[in-house]
């Protein structure tokens, strides 16, 4: 590592005359990304693709596929079609209840470490109930679970352990068929998933009539919270708020 760090190949950068790609997380912990924009910049015509992640070896990291699809866009002019893959999971939908006036009234320090104290506790209890996360939103996180209860407990436990953080979290789980595209998700369960999640109060986790249905017999208890719509889904759904 010491040897490769002295090695100076800026001089002789110009004489590539073949197309190239250069590619580098901005994050990157071994080589700065400064050095991919430098490499890229003295080659000429060169295209330099940053990425975020920390990751110096390629084919790792959580956006690895997605340098994949760069190369192969760059070697053959086009990437294939990205494959559709259909799979019954429970969604789980979480946000910071009155997120935008809590930033407002922490300032922005404040607000960024709140939101990392956040973070944590939510892919703690992932990873405690064997969750897959999807993404976050913003303040919010998409979540899936292979089994309904555990995504039901998940949510509660999160909940709950929001409160010491001064904070409340509300959420939302719905049980169906969803889409696999890459690493993200979609299909109508998750639109359903986010919108009982919007219904939820402060603390408070609701389920669609489908997650109460599959989990009966785990010893979880419900509350009827009547039928209601669900912008952009057709039809009337039941919602349960569950008891803690």
């Amino acid at each position: 590592m010491s040897m490769n760090s002295q090695i100076e190949i800026s001089g002789i950068l110009p004489a590539v005359r073949v197309p190239t790609l250069v590619i580098h997380r901005t994050g990157d912990k071994t080589v700065s990304v400064e050095g991919g924009r430098d490499v890229a910049a003295h080659i000429p015509g060169a295209r330099l693709f940053e990425l975020p992640g920390s990751d110096h070896i390629f084919y790792v990291g959580e956006n690895a596929d997605e340098i994949f699809d760069a190369i192969e866009e760059f070697l053959t002019g086009s990437r294939s079609p990205v494959s559709v893959d259909r799979v019954l999971a429970t969604v789980l939908f979480t946000d910071i209840v009155g997120s935008t006036e809590k930033a407002a009234a922490l300032g922005d320090q404040r607000w960024r470490d709140l939101l990392d104290g956040h973070h944590a506790t939510i892919r703690r209890n992932l990873a405690r109930f064997r969750g897959h996360e999807v993404k976050t939103t913003g303040d919010g996180f998409l979540a899936t679970f292979d089994g309904p209860a555990r995504g039901v407990r998940c949510a509660c436990a999160i909940v709950e352990e929001m409160r010491p953080l001064g904070i409340e979290v509300r959420a939302g789980l719905h049980t169906g068929e969803c889409e696999m595209i890459g690493s993200d998700v979609g299909g109508i369960a998750v639109h359903i998933g986010a919108r009982v999640a919007a219904l939820a109060a402060g603390s408070e986790v609701l389920v669609s009539s489908t997650v109460k249905d599959l989990v009966a017999g785990s010893g979880l208890r419900f509350n009827d919270r009547g039928t209601r719509s669900l912008k952009g889904i057709p039809g009337e759904w039941r919602i349960y708020a569950v008891e803690r």
